[in-house]
């Protein structure tokens, strides 16, 4: 009788794992499929890439690996998030990521390898309002820290469509009536000329996600499945890699691409890991940081879009730390400049001031910075700021990137206003409600300007 009820026991135990089993590896598969992690990765096939027309340098990557033609790959097992239009081809000729690399992004960007882009990041991509709509050159921004990407974005798109293309007048109508192509062409140009800029003129490196894997997870390393299907394109002309992007747009402006990711590792490899680690300072080893469980962009990556270098702080040149630490700054006036307004700043920080290398671009395009929402302000006078005299009564237009916003909103600026000018607007809003955070941040460009919104109710 015992030996009978010990076997049941013994049969029950044995039941108990088997369900155990079956519900781990039930499990198991659900996790796969919701977090894209990939199970048995042991299987590996070699592949070789013809027809290479990439120029990569053995050390370019930072890593001081080379980085040979034909190597392996992981079969893809469809679990990736990214739509087909949004995939090359493996055999396009691209050079494939190694583990090397995808560790010094992954280090780069967050600070470690565990991390990976939350869900607003991966769904950023670069989309504009409808080519019939008022707003029809500017980007629909979402939420999160990739908004702050596109709106940088943003002004080297309007830079083209303003003052760098061809057989177009700068003027606000030809800004607002651009065509579906005319939009493509302008988001080719404004991406491979920031790319250029932060290759130094010399390289622009463009990221896109093929049919294959070429990384395994590893105990330092967790996959994404998405960086670890990366081929790098290397172009040593403008020209050639704004076609390149013009012809494969769909990988940044498709709905699902992970856009604005593409766009900010092509950044990244443009630039190269020796280049960063020389751009950075002891304030800033890493391009993102931590904000409300998802991941913001540091100073360094807006002054990368805005300027070619990854520069930490927005002073100019370099300053000498609290510890007599080199920090630094911009070194040189770039085409699109910055401004940035907190109620909760203060003024007696110098080294958070903006220097006028920004303040002062070489055309009138500034990413503004105000309150922590970023945001676009631009004239369509070139010459506005290399003429004195055309800085004394002046149009900016706004573009908040709010949803809210239908058309772009104009301000009259008068930087030679009275006394009396000035306590009308006061009057006219109340004392705590004279000046709106857009007006702060253009005062400290123009610090006596009075602002006239012609009738539209100004932003708080």
């Amino acid at each position: 009788m015992d030996m009978e009820v010990l076997g049941q026991e013994q049969s029950s135990e044995q039941l108990d794992l088997e369900e155990i089993s079956r519900k781990i590896s039930f499990l198991d598969k659900w996790r796969e499929i919701f977090s894209y992690h990939r199970l048995g990765t042991n299987n590996t096939t070699p592949q070789n890439h013809e027809g290479n027309h990439t120029s990569a340098d053995k050390n370019e990557d930072g890593t001081g690996i080379s980085q040979p033609k034909g190597q392996g790959h992981l079969p893809s097992s469809g679990l990736c998030s990214i739509p087909n239009p949004s995939i090359i081809s493996s055999k396009l000729g691209g050079f494939p990521i190694s583990l090397a690399m995808a560790t010094k992004l992954r280090q780069i960007l967050f600070g470690n390898t565990v991390h990976v882009f939350s869900y607003n990041w991966k769904k950023a991509y670069f989309r504009f309002h409808d080519p019939s709509s008022k707003l029809a050159f500017t980007l629909e921004v979402g939420k999160g820290g990739a908004r702050s990407i596109q709106m940088a974005v943003q002004g080297s798109i309007i830079k083209y469509l303003l003052f760098t293309r061809k057989g177009k007048d700068c003027n606000l109508g030809n800004l607002c009536e651009i065509s579906k192509k005319e939009q493509e062409q302008a988001l080719a140009a404004a991406l491979a000329g920031i790319l250029w800029a932060a290759g130094a003129a010399q390289k622009a490196t463009i990221c896109l996600v093929t049919e294959d894997i070429y990384v395994a997870s590893t105990l330092d390393y967790s996959v994404d499945n998405f960086t670890e299907r990366l081929q790098l394109f290397e172009f040593l002309e403008e020209e050639a890699a704004e076609k390149f992007i013009y012809d494969h747009l769909q990988c940044f402006r498709g709905e699902g691409s992970h856009g604005v990711i593409l766009f900010l590792y092509s950044l990244i490899f443009s630039r190269t890991f020796e280049r960063l680690q020389m751009d950075l300072d002891v304030t800033t080893t890493q391009l993102l940081q931590p904000h409300a469980g998802g991941f913001l962009c540091r100073q360094a990556v807006l002054n990368m879009i805005l300027t070619g270098r990854a520069s930490p702080n927005v002073f100019n040149g370099c300053e000498e730390g609290k510890s007599q630490e080199t920090l630094h700054g911009i070194l040189t006036r770039s085409d699109v400049g910055y401004l940035q307004w907190g109620k909760d700043a203060s003024e007696d920080d110098r080294l958070s001031q903006v220097g006028s290398m920004l303040k002062t671009p070489k055309l009138p395009i500034w990413l503004c910075n105000i309150n922590g929402n970023y945001s676009i302000l631009f004239c369509t006078n070139r010459q506005l700021l290399s003429d004195w005299k055309m800085e004394r009564l002046f149009d900016l237009y706004f573009y908040s990137g709010q949803p809210s916003q239908k058309k772009l909103v104009q301000l009259t600026i008068d930087t030679h206003s009275h006394h009396w000018e000035r306590d009308q607007q006061e009057e006219k809003y109340g004392p705590r409600r004279r000046f709106s955070p857009v007006e702060m941040a253009i005062r400290t460009k123009w610090s006596e300007a009075t602002i006239n919104w012609n009738g539209t109710v100004p932003f708080f």
